[in-house]
């Protein structure tokens, strides 16, 4: 059974910091990219940052690029999102993704979701 369980998500100040955490299971994590995303009231699901299956190849918002730092362990089928110098904006529903493709199949999984509220 394939799960993605996030944590981390918490209520937080303005220029605080976080650090989420992914941890997967039934499926063969070092195949997939992995990718954080976020949902905000009102708003569609957002990527936030994706990093490949070795983790040599990462891509993140405009809006979090300097401040959020995806990195993945192989070895223990999770992937982390440390976010500092968090904004009220990135208020959200925090998303954990795995994604491949095989043999013209799409596998794509999410997680439950972790809220993070920026707020003073």
């Amino acid at each position: 059974q394939v799960q993605l369980v996030e944590s981390g998500g918490d209520l937080v100040q303005p220029g605080g910091s976080l650090r989420l955490s992914c941890a997967a299971s039934g499926f063969t994590f070092s195949s997939y990219a992995m990718s954080w995303y976020r949902q905000a009231p009102g708003r569609e699901r957002e990527l936030v940052a994706a990093m490949s299956s070795a983790g040599r190849i990462t891509n993140y918002a405009d809006s979090v690029k300097g401040r959020f730092t995806i990195s993945r362990d192989n070895a223990k089928n999770t992937v982390y999102l440390q976010m500092n110098s968090l904004k009220p904006e990135d208020t959200a529903v925090y998303y954990c993704n795995a994604y491949r493709t095989f043999l013209a199949k799409i596998y794509n999984y999410w997680g439950q979701g972790t809220q993070v509220t920026v707020s003073s």
